[in-house]
């Protein structure tokens, strides 16, 4: 058995240990060591200087009540009813409504191949798995089916009364076969027999037939038909829709700009072409969504890469958690047979919708219809004044540290930089985190060359970032052919940190170059999420990450930590000091305060830790995204606590902390919700902001979404959330357009000709993902011809 090497506090008290053959993290307590320091000997570190933080003095006499928490399903399921109501509301475009009810749809799929799944696993097992809220997994099921049903009829409501009306208005419609005339009718049945016939298979269900395998998220024709004798039960067949063909078929219909049939419903029209002698008795869509969960035992499998592999074939296998079944005939005689085949429970998994299935497949309705009056504002995202043009990035970096904010600042940045160092003669060596980066990577392309340069380049790839397994796998072999030392991280954790460190020679020394990130190196998501990164050239940070990724590749821990925190290397400990700290300001008479911004908030610990700060007199002001466990406005233990949440253009992915610290104030940016997985199963950091300039604006960051009044819902004590009223007359302020306009300004400001230009920046975000990236590069070279 390997351990990390245990150190102890400045008192000589023990660290908690971790096990890396095990893979368990200790529990927050098991250990007295120094929170902020923990396995270091080491102390927090705010901008002015190193301050220890104190221990959490125990759990607060409110631990353990399940009346005190809310159901993390079923808030999840609250933070996707706030992106359906982004597609109910009239002022957001068009065009931009259709994308958040995709989005809706979308999520709901991931919802039930890992959430739901989890819940239905655990009720096979002989000790399931009960949450702080006290509900059983399957009351979960039972209490996620009926909220879920309510969703799905609200979104098809939606869609049919609202949606389809306006983008009717708007041109576009999706017919039925039988609305088109009969010419464009006889076009497309043409199609179909060419095109589409030769590719189906029936499959008739009978002893000498059993019931296929449907693979997940694919869309299926069920089929009734009489047999030759009434007296026998009717027959029933499956066709499935060929998922290499597009769902839309574009059609002519006198009057639209654009109109479309689905390719199920064309099949469904000529299903008599496939059961010539049978009398059909009824044709309906139906979808089946699997278990899509990697079950991994990293201890068992020797090559953690080819036990992936092996365990992404087997995926498909997964049981079914959900049947979706659309309009048409005969569903209801045969959909006690079809659960029965497939294994689900008729009264929880089944979903009659009124209307075509998976929503989120028909985006394309809309691609490449550049009007503007259905989109939201083009918007580019601005290149840094300090970057813009710079032939010496890295002394830039040496000078002063950079932050960038993104999507309101480019990306573009972080891929130079990368790319700079790969050609630069004086750079050495290369590390990097690679989490989710997207499959055409500027920076894996930079990193590649690096590698076959000579340069010591390392990538630790995190196989297991969930639905991009394949792909992480399929660039992780390409940089392993370039030479690039690739490792898989820890044993039994996911790498979730965003970390990029380059090791350059500079006069006869050596100096490091730093990027950390609360979001991931990819350039699409860049352009969608809202995250911060850091440069910097700091000395301490530079031993930091030398540390960490030592850790990572080496198993060795560092005997201190200068100045980030890390998970699961006392991590939650830090938290949670920090929190009983403000509560002893607070009795103290101190300034104390909290204000933090993440996109989950389900961690048992440290709500409890909120809950005893607010008791002792702490203001907490929290945006949590997504998932929040904890109850406010509960008198007499949360009544200073605030819980908003942004849903808006952009995806609210950024973690920041502030804590008021009885006037010393110290800010932290974080790879890290405040989540059990990511306190005791990932590798995370938290990052101390120093620069007193970049630490001020990372605080009116918090400031503006704390404070924002246009796109905000509240969250009530009873878990639901509601539109945040503000009194008649009150400015409004919405955050994210405020931070399009900040970033705007800076430019502005220092250069009064600037129109957003200069050497990395995008000219335009794609409104289609398949063709944006080649749009950038054509635009970029216009530009670059311009210039």
């Amino acid at each position: 058995m390997v351990d990390l090497p245990s150190t102890t506090d400045a008192s000589g008290a023990p660290d908690s240990g971790y096990d890396l053959d095990t893979a368990q993290a200790v529990r927050p307590g098991a250990s007295s060591g120094d929170p902020a320091g923990a396995r270091s000997g080491g102390t927090a570190a705010p901008a002015s200087g190193p301050v220890s933080i104190p221990v959490a003095s125990g759990p607060a006499s409110i631990e353990g009540d399940p009346a005190h928490y809310l159901n993390r399903e079923l808030s999840w399921l609250e933070f996707n009813a706030r992106v359906l109501s982004e597609a109910r509301a009239h002022e957001v475009p068009l065009f931009e409504r259709l994308k958040f009810l995709s989005i809706f749809f979308s999520n709901l799929d991931e919802f039930f191949m890992v959430r739901v799944a989890g819940l239905q696993a655990q009720t096979l097992r002989t000790i399931a798995e009960v949450p702080p809220d006290g509900l059983t997994p399957n009351e979960q099921l039972v209490a996620i089916s009926a909220r879920v049903h309510a969703l799905v009829d609200d979104a098809y409501q939606l869609w049919n009364a609202d949606l389809i009306p306006a983008l009717r208005r708007a041109g576009i419609v999706i017919v039925r076969p039988d609305e088109l005339d009969p010419t464009e009718l006889s076009a497309l049945d043409d199609r179909f027999r060419t095109d589409i016939f030769p590719i189906l298979t029936p499959i008739a269900i009978d002893p000498g037939h059993p019931f296929p395998h449907l693979r997940n998220k694919m869309i299926n024709l069920g089929i009734m038909f009489s047999r030759e004798h009434e007296a026998q039960e009717p027959g029933f067949a499956v066709i499935q829709v060929p998922p290499m063909l597009s769902r839309l078929m574009r059609v002519r219909v006198e009057g639209t700009m654009r109109a479309f049939v689905l390719l199920e419903d064309v099949i469904a029209r000529h299903v008599k072409d496939f059961f010539p002698s049978g009398r059909l008795r009824g044709t309906y869509p139906f979808r089946v969504t699997r278990n899509w969960d990697l079950e991994i035992d990293e201890e068992e499998g020797e090559d953690l890469l080819e036990t992936i592999q092996a365990e992404l074939r087997r995926r498909d296998r997964g049981n079914a958690v959900r049947l979706e079944i659309g309009i048409g005939e005969g569903a209801g005689t045969s959909v006690q047979r079809l659960c029965r085949a497939l294994k689900v429970d008729s009264s929880l998994a089944v979903y009659r919708v009124p209307g075509p299935l998976h929503i989120a497949d028909l985006m394309g309705i809309v691609a490449d219809d550049e009007r503007r009056e259905y989109r939201d504002e083009p918007f580019a995202p601005q290149v840094p004044p300090v970057f813009r043009d710079v032939e010496d990035i890295f002394a830039v970096i040496r000078e002063q540290d950079v932050l960038l904010h993104h999507p309101y600042e480019s990306f573009d940045p972080i891929a130079e930089f990368v790319s700079r160092a790969a050609d630069d003669p004086n750079v050495l060596a290369i590390k990097q985190t690679l989490y989710r980066t997207g499959g055409d990577s500027p920076i894996l392309k930079a990193l590649a060359r690096a590698a076959e340069s000579g340069k010591q380049v390392t990538a630790i790839v995190e196989l297991k970032a969930r639905f991009d397994e394949a792909s992480n796998i399929q660039w992780a072999r390409m940089l392993e052919q370039s030479g690039v030392q690739v490792i898989y991280g820890l044993l039994g954790l996911k790498t979730h940190a965003k970390a990029l460190l380059v090791v350059r020679r500079e006069k006869d020394k050596l100096r490091r170059y730093v990027h950390l990130s609360t979001g991931n190196y990819n350039p699409q998501t860049a352009r969608l999420y809202t995250d911060i990164g850091l440069f910097t050239a700091n000395r301490e940070i530079g031993e930091d990450m030398t540390s960490l990724f030592n850790l990572l590749t080496g198993y060795s821990a560092p005997p201190k930590w200068n100045r980030l925190l890390v998970a699961p290397l006392g991590l939650h400990e830090a938290v949670l000091g920090m929190i009983a700290r403000e509560a002893a300001h607070a009795r103290a008479g101190r300034k104390a305060e909290i204000v933090a911004q993440m996109n989950a908030l389900v961690d048992v610990d440290v709500i409890d830790a909120l809950y005893a700060a607010s008791q002792a007199g702490v203001d907490i002001k929290l945006a949590v995204r997504g998932i929040c466990c904890l109850r406010p406005g509960i008198p007499g233990l949360s009544e200073r606590i605030q819980v908003r949440a942004i849903i808006d253009r952009f995806l609210e992915h950024k973690r920041l902390f502030r804590f008021a610290n009885g006037g010393n104030e110290e800010v932290y940016m974080s790879s890290a919700d405040w989540m059990p997985r990511n306190f005791h199963r990932r590798v995370e950091l938290m990052v101390p902001i120093i620069e007193p300039t970049i630490r001020a604006r990372v605080e009116d960051m918090l400031s503006t979404a704390t404070s924002d009044t246009a796109k905000t819902w509240e969250l009530a004590s009873d878990g639901s959330y509601h539109k945040l009223q503000v009194p008649p007359g009150t400015p409004v302020l919405r955050s994210q357009q405020r931070f399009v306009e900040l970033a705007r300004e800076r430019v502005k400001l220092s250069d009064p000709l600037a129109r957003g230009g200069g050497r990395f920046h995008i000219l335009r975000v794609p409104t289609s993902a398949l063709d944006g990236e080649s749009r950038h590069r054509k635009a970029a070279k216009k530009k670059k011809g311009l210039s």
